[in-house]
């Protein structure tokens, strides 16, 4: 894809592909490369600088292999990475260039979900130790109280396989219990962890019917529609012939590939791409 420029969806591993099949299924046209940084996941429990440089390091593959435009679709990378590497890191690269993360666009609309105006915000322990809804949340929707619960063992139930089995009941059941146990009136449930929405019926199997639980796969395709559609000037500049690519760096492609292929609800091809 030298002479192409696609659209670049960086993850810490598979979790961000089940925002690229959203992204995929709204702009069928464009072009995409897919990074998953296996190798070094997860990122959950990891320091701010460590995140940072990760992620840098991954998004340097992704400008380097040609995609102006990167989507950080990782909320523990967006919330511990994303506003260094806009605000210090791209100038120094190139400023012609974008980065985009979840949390933004997520709460951009999450406060129009509830009618009680109380919502839990369920991720990784990064996410939620970073704060970045709570501040964000309350941005948009200062009347909007915002209740976290870090679930440390979904990801890697997951990652496992195990989120469709009867062991991962108890992990589930554990972690809303503690959510709720903060407020009755919460009637919203943000998945903010692009894992989450694999374990989606189970979490409502143990939810009343009035809780709506929300993953952000397609609010945040919905906002990179708005962007494109709001920056025609990087929209000129991104390729469209329908093509994708995947890329890891583990040098497991085949685990990756079956893996992959469940976030993304079809078969996936990917090649190793090593860390420099």
């Amino acid at each position: 894809m030298a002479d192409k420029q696609p659209i670049g969806i960086f993850d810490s591993g598979y979790g961000g592909l089940t925002v690229f099949r959203s992204i995929a299924r709204l702009l069928p046209d464009y072009d995409f490369i897919y990074l998953g940084d296996n190798a070094r996941a997860p990122y959950g429990n990891r320091s701010f600088n460590t995140i940072h440089q990760y992620t840098l390091e991954g998004v340097q593959i992704l400008f380097d292999v040609g995609c102006p435009l990167v989507i950080l679709a990782c909320n523990t990378a967006s919330a511990k990475a994303l506003r260094t590497i806009q605000q210090r890191d791209l100038p120094n690269i190139d400023a012609t260039k974008r980065v985009l993360g979840v949390i933004r666009p997520t709460a951009e609309v999450i406060g129009n979900f509830s009618g009680s105006k109380e919502i839990g915000v369920l991720g990784t322990r990064g996410t939620v130790q970073s704060g970045s809804y709570l501040m964000e949340i309350n941005h948009f929707f200062p009347d909007v109280k915002v209740y976290q619960q870090a679930c440390p063992l979904w990801v890697p139930l997951i990652e496992n396989a195990e989120y469709d089995q009867p062991g991962a009941d108890y992990f589930v059941k554990k972690y809303l219990d503690q959510v709720l146990a903060q407020s009755a009136k919460i009637d919203t449930l943000l998945l903010a962890c692009t894992h989450y929405p694999l374990l989606k019926a189970k979490i409502e199997a143990y939810l009343p019917n009035h809780i709506r639980v929300v993953p952000q796969g397609d609010i945040v395709g919905a906002s990179l529609v708005e962007y494109l559609n709001r920056h025609p000037e990087m929209a000129a500049r991104l390729s469209k012939g329908g093509l994708q690519r995947f890329f890891t760096t583990s040098d497991d492609t085949m685990d990756f590939d079956h893996h992959a292929s469940l976030f993304y609800g079809e078969p996936v091809l990917s090649e190793f791409i090593a860390i420099k």
